[in-house]
């Protein structure tokens, strides 16, 4: 690609990539989540492919197989501690600490640590998409046609 697409890339994948952090964070307080935010950074990924090509990637093939993996067994891992009170229950709701916060009374105005284990759900799930639509944009790299030109 020509040096000003590459120019604009590597100005816009920091700010995809905190976009796409935002969302997942902020799924629990606005529409979005880990699906939207993983999709979201996985378009960087995709921006990675058409800028710099599929050279650029290859590297990256054990990181996400390492990333789905983690957000795989974090899931579970999540859901496994509510199993004393029932599956996926919100066991750090309310009990203090990063996320365990009291819900003020009315509307929430949005505090970030009164979601309990829901941000860190949001967390896995996102880590899960980004590797597996990553894993697709890094196999259209690798097994890509020849170029159309």
């Amino acid at each position: 690609m020509s040096v000003v697409v590459r120019t604009i890339a590597r100005i816009l994948l920091p700010i995809v990539f905190a976009f796409g952090g935002y969302v997942i964070m902020h799924g629990h307080l606005t529409p979005g989540g880990g699906f939207q935010g993983g999709a979201v950074v996985a378009s960087a990924l995709a921006l990675v492919l058409v800028a710099f090509g599929e050279a650029s990637l290859k590297k990256y093939k054990d990181l996400l197989s390492a990333l789905e993996s983690l957000g795989g067994v974090a899931f579970v891992v999540l859901g496994l501690i509510g199993i004393p009170f029932t599956f996926f229950a919100n066991v750090l709701a309310g009990v203090g600490g990063l996320f365990g916060q009291s819900v003020p009374p009315g509307p929430n105005p949005g505090y970030l640590n009164t979601a309990g284990t829901l941000p860190l759900m949001n967390w896995a799930v996102g880590l899960k998409v980004i590797a597996g639509l990553g894993s697709v944009v890094v196999l259209f790299g690798l097994f890509g046609g020849e170029d159309d030109r």
